[in-house]
């Protein structure tokens, strides 16, 4: 199983990397996590959000493999315990499917994006940026695969 973060942006703040990568480097072998920055559409006075969100839209389209699962990380989506997530993983794992997660750009994610999603996720009701669910998405994945294997990391 293979975790790919697909997200819109590139050229993050250093502690974004820094706490990104600091969860990546604890995952194990077997759910290694590996980020696809996706370029983010320039922006103009005379381009609509549609436009960019629909442009934006073809390129995580074509950075996700087939037949992945897609998680849509969206403020909408289903609010989930680390044991919810835990539950879902644990599923993945045994239909040996790889996962996309898909972080949106400053305008959001496209219509298409959404509709094409298997779950929609929500990290939180609050609005975050999106450097800082990269470092949030990262932390919570290790703590589920912490959870599936009982490892001390998780408490509660």
């Amino acid at each position: 199983m293979k975790l790919l973060i697909v997200a819109v942006g590139h050229r993050m703040p250093a502690w974004v990397d820094a706490g990104f990568q600091e969860y990546v480097k604890r995952m194990p072998r077997e759910a290694a996590i590996a980020l696809i920055e996706v370029k983010a559409e320039p922006r103009s006075e005379e381009t609509s959000s549609t436009r960019i969100m629909d442009a934006e839209a073809k390129r995580i389209s074509a950075a996700i493999p087939k037949g992945a699962i897609k998680v849509v990380l969206d403020e909408r989506g289903r609010m989930m315990t680390t044991r919810d997530v835990a539950a879902r993983f644990s599923g993945w794992q045994m239909e040996g499917r790889d996962v996309a997660f898909v972080i949106g750009g400053a305008d959001g994610l496209a219509p298409s994006v959404k509709r094409d999603a298997d779950v929609m996720w929500s990290l939180s009701a609050l609005t975050l940026p999106h450097g800082l669910v990269r470092v949030v998405l990262a932390e919570q994945l290790y703590r589920t695969f912490s959870l599936l294997r009982n490892h001390p990391y998780h408490r509660e």
